[in-house]
């Protein structure tokens, strides 16, 4: 800025020294030479003037630019400088109060400042709607996979509701067998093995076709304001005396009374599942933390254990029917849908995560009564 000015000066500088010399030189060469062109004696004084001439119109331009350098710096420069410098914070976003240089350029930083601030405003609304865009696509992602999950389960409770009965009696047939048969096998300890074996399968069979009647099965009752901690207390109990428990410890960190919308009965159902899968992924060995209390609009059970947690290849199936961790013949893939079902018809949720210390977390969500 400053080069640009001084610059500017040196021209208007010259012009003018120049305009003026050319205007006052020839008048200065009449009173200073000789009259009519005859030869004369010059005086000594006009002589050293007329020597100092040149130097005094060098002076006059280094002057006369010194001058236009200044005002024009003062006047043109400086306002300008702080115009560019408003401008560069609203660039940069970072608008500071900007002092004046004159009307017009006061102006100007005024209506810069408006502009910032109403593009900094601006901004903001902006990241508030893509937040809030954000929010709402993750939500219909997760309601979209809800969706899918749901019709997952409703085309697994129809194939049920079907073809259940159709296989429960022939079940129950069988066991009445294989009964009659250890009855008459007694003293054969290898058939009594293969029977045992028999009828192993036979009601892991029927656990199937139960937990798939429990997917297509409407809500059992009404829900209702049920207090939570005497249900928890129960399934640790429950489960407590239990050959997979033997080496587990259950500690509840939950109030005294805590009041959820729910059914009692479903409810257990779902924390007995959650906690015989916690103690099978510690291998029997191990804590399981019970935690409940209010959270918002609602209440929480949180179930976590001290196992090797959830990979993440297995976090966005963990849901599906008929999908499991565990080894062949140890489980059917349907406790966690079903408990999901369950809960879904009294507006309950379960949702699954690993804990920041290691272990996986299996939450209940429940709205208050």
């Amino acid at each position: 800025m400053k080069l640009r000015v001084a610059l500017a000066s040196l021209v208007i500088a010259l012009v003018g020294s120049g305009a003026a010399w050319l205007t006052v030189w020839p008048i200065l060469k009449l009173l200073l030479g000789a009259p009519h062109g005859v030869s004369a004696i010059v005086d000594p004084g006009i002589q050293k003037w007329q020597q100092l001439l040149p130097f005094l119109v060098g002076l006059d331009f280094v002057v006369a630019s010194a001058a236009v350098f200044l005002v024009l710096y003062l006047t043109v420069g400086v306002p300008l400088a702080r115009v560019e410098a408003a401008i560069d914070q609203v660039a940069s976003e970072n608008v500071t109060t900007v002092s004046s240089g004159g009307p017009l350029v006061s102006r100007v930083n005024q209506a810069l400042r408006r502009l910032s601030a109403e593009l900094l405003a601006e901004r903001e609304r902006s990241e508030a709607q893509v937040a809030e865009l954000e929010r709402r696509n993750a939500e219909l992602v997760r309601l979209q996979a809800e969706l899918v999950a749901a019709d997952r389960l409703a085309t697994v409770g129809k194939l049920a509701s079907g073809v259940a009965h159709e296989v429960g009696n022939p079940l129950a047939g069988i066991l009445g067998y294989l009964s009659i048969i250890r009855m008459r096998a007694r003293g054969n300890e290898e058939l009594g093995a293969v029977i045992d074996r028999i009828e192993h399968e036979v009601q892991r069979i029927d656990q199937i076709v139960r937990a798939l009647l429990e997917l297509g099965r409407p809500s059992r009752g009404k829900a209702q304001p049920v207090d939570v901690r005497p249900v928890i207390d129960s399934c640790v109990q429950l489960l407590s005396a239990g050959r997979e428990f033997r080496e587990v410890t259950v500690r509840v960190e939950a109030p005294q009374s805590l009041w959820l919308r729910a059914e009692s009965g479903p409810l257990s159902q779902v924390l007995v599942n959650l906690l015989i899968n916690a103690a099978q992924a510690m291998g029997g060995k191990g804590q399981v933390t019970v935690r409940a209390g209010e959270d918002g609009a609602g209440g929480y059970i949180a179930v976590e254990d001290e196992g090797p947690g959830l990979a993440p290849d297995v976090l966005p199936r963990l849901f599906e029917p008929f999908f499991t961790t565990k080894p062949a013949g140890q489980g059917t893939g349907l406790g966690l849908a079903v408990s999901r079902h369950l809960l879904s018809q009294f507006e309950g949720t379960l949702e699954a995560g690993n804990r920041p210390t290691g272990g996986a977390v299996f939450t209940i969500t429940l709205p208050k009564p």
